[in-house]
């Protein structure tokens, strides 16, 4: 992945553990809160998408329009990205760890579905980042936790890391107790015939919840972003309490 700009708000960081990954993230200095929650959403971009593509990114618009109405919106830090195997690296962020008050979700560009599923590669970012920037973060005497949440319609078929990979990112964030917590959610949409393998896939990374959101219908994507952005509120609450949030239903 090549080496992403930077700004005098943001800083680019490499993912530590293997890789060429790398992620931005607000400058420590820039930053006015004590404590915060690390929130990633990856949506799938892959070429199956297609037909639902622009529900999806109103369903992501959604997440982040709801997470500015949080009572606890001052603490979360959020990062976008998109994946699929025509992107150089296979992940592209929409926009690295911000705050809320400094994201136009109504900015962000429209879905343009292609290639294959290198679902191995969006968590990998996606933990790890939240893993390295926790890191940072907690070193400086931050409270931090995270949740990352994987949007797909299908399973691994086009990553360059491996699934083991990807639970290390996870177990080491945890175990390390760089994060005082990590929520893990894997959202199947569409995803009714491969259901099985996305499960499968679930339990090999140690991704705590797979979440079956049914077909890709406007008023499913609009209840799925509401599952994202409670998800995101009650994790942000947990933090200071030493544990996750308990999970939402969807």
């Amino acid at each position: 992945m090549p080496r992403l700009a930077q700004n005098d708000d943001m800083q680019s960081h490499r993912i530590t553990g293997g890789g060429n990954f790398n992620f931005t993230a607000a400058r420590v200095e820039k930053l006015g809160a004590t404590e915060y929650t690390l929130a990633t959403i990856a949506a799938d971009t892959t070429g199956s998408t297609f037909a639902f593509a622009a529900e999806l990114r109103k369903a992501v618009v959604a997440v982040v329009n709801a997470c500015k109405k949080s009572p606890r919106a001052n603490n979360l830090l959020v990062r976008v990205v998109e994946f699929n195997s025509t992107i150089p690296g296979n992940v592209r962020e929409i926009h690295g760890f911000k705050a809320l008050k400094d994201i136009d979700p109504v900015a962000y560009p429209d879905f343009s579905p292609t290639g294959m599923t290198p679902l191995n590669d969006a968590a990998y970012s996606a933990f790890g980042a939240m893993k390295d920037y926790g890191k940072t973060l907690t070193d400086q005497d931050f409270s931090v936790n995270g949740i990352g949440v994987l949007i797909t319609d299908g399973g691994e078929n086009a990553s360059m890391m491996s699934t083991q990979a990807v639970r290390d990112q996870i177990e080491t964030a945890t175990k390390e107790e760089i994060l005082e917590s990590l929520v893990t959610i894997l959202v199947g949409i569409n995803a009714s015939s491969c259901r099985r393998e996305l499960e499968g896939w679930q339990r090999e990374t140690g991704i705590a919840q797979y979440v079956d959101a049914g077909d890709a219908t406007p008023q499913k994507l609009a209840k799925l972003a509401d599952f994202v952005s409670r998800s995101i509120s009650s994790q942000s609450q947990a933090l200071g309490t030493g544990g996750a949030s308990q999970q939402a239903t969807f």
